[in-house]
């Protein structure tokens, strides 16, 4: 484990001491908790654009499309709002 030294300015460990004291974590926790939380957001995020590319880059086929709606159809023959569902 390391030590790390970081500067604040003085509004900003007012509101994270404000925080860490509510929900009695220490210093060390409170700070390892939100880069734990921007690291995973952080990875989510680069899977998300990952997907997102891939996807543009095939995207589905009219095929697949037809087939996704036949699917959803058939699923939902039996529901009481299958009247509303536009065909």
């Amino acid at each position: 484990m390391a030590k790390i030294a970081i500067s604040l300015p003085d509004e900003m460990l007012q509101a994270i001491e404000a925080e860490r004291q509510a929900s009695g974590e220490t210093r060390s926790e409170f700070f390892r908790r939100a880069v734990q939380t921007f690291l995973r957001q952080r990875q989510e995020r680069k899977k998300e654009a990952q997907y997102i590319r891939g996807y543009q880059r095939y995207p589905e086929t009219a095929d697949e499309l037809a087939l996704a709606k036949a699917t959803l159809r058939s699923a939902f023959a039996d529901s009481p709002w299958e009247n509303d569902v536009k065909q």
